[in-house]
């Protein structure tokens, strides 16, 4: 069964597709990037701050910052995570073009019914 060649159009489409995620996986990438800096940065003013106190208010606030950044580290991980499933979902998807096949014409039914009959 010979198989039909994919359409340069799709093939050039997809291509296209496919640079277009790894740009937009660069993008979001930055982004997660500047807003775990801005995160780290607003952390560490917090953590200063709480520094001058003392007593057990210092200790509840250094508390609630360890739980803020567990946090912010699985929300990042998350985040990376799920851009790397969404872009290998892409990938798979525009993987292979699809090819459009002609159908196949269905074969005449046998003849048997026209022998049984001569044979009566």
């Amino acid at each position: 069964m010979p198989s039909s060649k994919p359409n340069p159009e799709l093939v050039r489409a997809m291509a296209s597709l496919k640079q277009a995620v790894q740009h937009v996986r660069n993008a979001v990438q930055g982004k997660i990037g500047e807003v775990r800096s801005v995160a780290a940065a607003e952390l560490a003013k917090v953590k200063a701050a709480a520094r001058s106190r003392t007593g057990v208010a210092q200790v509840k606030v250094e508390a609630a910052l360890k739980k803020a950044e567990a946090r912010l580290h699985t929300v990042i991980a998350k985040a990376q995570k799920a851009l790397d499933d969404a872009v290998r979902r892409a990938g798979k998807a525009t993987a292979k073009p699809t090819v459009k096949r002609t159908p196949r014409k269905k074969a005449a039914p046998a003849k048997k019914a026209r022998a049984s009959k001569s044979s009566r």
